[in-house]
């Protein structure tokens, strides 16, 4: 019954909700956090070279802070922050979808821990077209413009210049 549930849409809507609410509340407040992710579903821009994408565990703490936090962005279903790795400091965007967090963790406490079982099937549906654009969901919200990096949005939703 436990596994029905963690898979139920229903349940993953919820969680995603959750981890989305509890990012944007550490925003918001400048508090850095670590996002504990499973590698599988991560995605690297550019990728990273061999030597290092064999150090990351299939289970993997990114620490949220510094430049990675400024250039956090979140949008409707996916989250992106660009990272150094390796003594070179390899510079890669980082991007993976929001339900695929397993873990939210502030000085070395959890604060929130998915329990939903992502699906490729539902991260494939959030890529789509048709879905509601996700820089309009995100401008939605005027609170939302200031995670956006600057001169990255010259128009409101509606069309109407920004500012």
């Amino acid at each position: 019954m436990i596994v029905d549930l963690i898979k139920s849409p229903e349940f993953q809507d919820m969680m995603e909700r959750d981890i989305r609410e509890m990012i944007l509340f550490l925003l918001e407040r400048d508090i850095p956090f670590g996002l504990l992710c499973n590698i599988e579903y991560v995605a690297f821009d550019p990728p990273l070279p061999p030597e290092l994408s064999s150090q990351l565990q299939s289970v993997t703490l990114f620490a949220i802070a510094g430049y990675t936090f400024e250039s956090f962005e979140i949008e409707e279903h996916h989250l992106s922050f660009e990272a150094g790795f390796g003594p070179q400091n390899f510079g890669s965007l980082v991007s993976m979808p929001i339900l695929t967090v397993m873990q939210i963790v502030v000085e070395d406490t959890p604060l929130l821990v998915n329990m939903a079982i992502p699906s490729r099937q539902r991260s494939a549906e959030s890529e789509e077209p048709g879905v509601k654009s996700s820089l309009e969901a995100l401008l939605s919200n005027p609170e939302n413009r200031r995670f956006l990096k600057e001169g990255s949005t010259k128009k409101n939703p509606d069309g109407s210049d920004g500012d």
